[in-house]
């Protein structure tokens, strides 16, 4: 075997599709035992690179060499067998299945012509424990949380042997402590010789957890860094290819009239539990108002019930003075809500359908886009180019199915489709989530020109640093209520977090001083 310091070399890999080249001449090398970052906007053709490398895809030119030798990675079979293994950013799971059926899927082992679950049990829980991965085994997938299943993804690949992990925005969906963990297995996992390949648009958490970044733009290489090295405004400019502004510049919000008032609103979640409980809160046209906590307190939960998702238990939802609780959402829409959902692909997006129908779904039934019951494809299509222009939405054309899409494309689809019918109240979950920085400081700018037009915005995020950069007002859930109302000029990410963990105002900002944290809260 050739003497080499790299595990992977990706050299010179190109990738077309017609005429579209979504990797054009890239080069990666990744040496053992490192975190290498693959940065890049969204569309620049990250997870087309690692699909080649996983099996998924052939390229279309260009060589792929492991270990120093050169091989052809044709299928994920090959990949696996060469120790290569990939998480994607939306997981591969049968929610049915337990954990241990989920691990071994594929890879099932026998006695005497039997599946031997129990032996794949114990093996599942030795490889946990070994990593920090713990997980039951015999849990139901669909009965564990979302950083739970994305363990189960990368026990899946251990098991099988890999030596080479890439996850695909493995944070997206993980809440703060969840991301904390996964941090430290990723080390761990680097401390046995693993080799890691993370893509990911979170700086901060480039400069934490990676030795090396690649960032490629458009499809190209731009450069190989040292991350100790290099700044994360630098990371953005090279990603960007301008410079870029992390807080959006934004003026005093003017709250004017109260468009949406939630009156004692109690709901509850898929087991019957209440999830919200008594919740009241008044957002005024002319301001942001964002929530904060864990995942899980109730804000799913809460903009379910506004939206028309989930069945209101008790208590009132009213927009500029009309009742809509338990409307059907699509009347909730017309009455004035725009909503960029939590999950793009379950709630957002059809996915086997073309952008542009994608892009319609909430007006194809009226003028210009339908006409006595027939559908206006010419217009709809019109339509769907001039927001894929406006919302650089990376796509050969409008033709193009909704799963072709990055996610992070995907979700700009989405807002595009919500943001342009200026809706009277525009509610924001994660909207950023899965967009690289020029995106986002992109998005932000839309939420507050929003604003600024005397609409009302309510933003949900796991994002401390989006909550307090775009918020007026900052609403922390804890358990299905209110914990604390905080404005964002004179409250610390510290007070926060204990605000977060069911801390009253006062002790919150009792714990910051004492850590020199800043001295006011500010309860509205």
């Amino acid at each position: 075997m050739p003497e080499t310091n790299y595990v992977i070399e990706m050299l010179g890999i190109t990738k077309q599709f017609g005429d579209f080249k979504a990797n054009d001449n890239i080069n990666l090398k990744v040496k053992k035992g490192e975190i290498h970052a693959l940065l890049g906007e969204n569309g620049a053709g990250k997870s087309t690179l690692m699909n080649i490398l996983s099996g998924l895809l052939e390229p279309t030119s260009g060589e792929i060499r492991v270990n120093g030798e050169k091989v052809d990675i044709s299928s994920p079979g090959v990949a696996d067998k060469l120790g290569i293994g990939m998480v994607h950013q939306h997981f591969m799971l049968v929610d049915k299945f337990t954990v241990t059926e989920n691990i071994i899927l594929g890879s099932e082992k026998t006695k005497a012509g039997f599946l031997d679950k129990k032996e794949a049990q114990k093996e599942i829980k030795a490889l946990s424990e070994r990593y920090g991965l713990f997980v039951d085994p015999t849990a139901r997938v669909e009965a564990i949380s979302v950083g739970m299943q994305q363990r189960v993804e990368i026990l899946k690949t251990l098991y099988r042997g890999t030596d080479i992990l890439i996850l695909d925005e493995p944070t997206a969906v993980l809440t703060p402590q969840e991301i904390t963990e996964l941090m430290e297995i990723m080390h761990s996992l680097t401390k046995e010789g693993k080799s890691i390949i993370i893509i990911t648009h979170k700086l901060e958490e480039i400069k934490q957890v990676a030795d090396q970044c690649t960032v490629i733009r458009r499809g190209q290489s731009i450069d190989t860094v040292e991350v100790a090295e290099t700044s994360s405004q630098q990371l953005a400019d090279m990603m960007v290819g301008r410079s870029v502004t992390f807080k959006v510049p934004k003026e005093e919000a003017q709250p004017k009239e109260t468009v949406l008032s939630i009156q004692d609103l109690t709901v509850k979640e898929s087991r019957g539990l209440e999830a919200v409980k008594h919740f009241n809160l008044d957002i005024h046209a002319g301001e942001i108002v964002g929530i904060a906590g864990v995942d899980g307190n109730g804000q799913s939960e809460l903009i379910q019930a506004i939206t028309g998702l989930t069945k209101v238990e008790s208590g009132t939802i009213t927009l500029n003075s009309k009742n809509i609780t338990n409307l059907p959402p699509r009347k909730i829409t017309e009455a004035g809500v725009g909503h960029i959902p939590e999950d793009r692909q379950k709630y957002g997006l059809i996915l086997p359908m073309t952008l542009y129908e994608n892009i319609s779904l909430q007006e194809y039934y009226k003028e210009p886009f339908s006409k006595n019951g027939i559908l206006n494809g010419n217009a709809m299509k019109k339509n769907a180019r001039k927001l894929i222009d406006e919302f650089d939405v990376r796509t050969q054309n409008e033709y193009n199915t909704a799963s072709s899409l990055s996610g992070g494309n995907q979700q700009k689809a989405i807002i595009a489709r919500e943001v342009s019918r200026d809706p009277d109240l525009l509610i924001a979950a994660q909207p950023t989530r899965g967009l690289d920085v020029g995106a986002i400081e992109y998005i932000h700018k839309r939420l507050i020109e929003h604003r600024d037009h005397g609409k009302a915005v309510l933003l949900m995020s796991f994002e401390l640093d989006e909550i307090m950069n775009v918020s007026d007002r900052i609403v922390v859930m804890f358990e299905g209520e209110i914990a604390g109302i905080v404005d964002p000029k004179d409250v610390t990410q510290q007070e926060l977090g204990l605000l977060m963990a069911g801390s009253s105002v006062e002790k919150a900002k009792a714990m910051a001083d004492q850590d020199g944290g800043k001295e006011s809260a500010n309860v509205k």
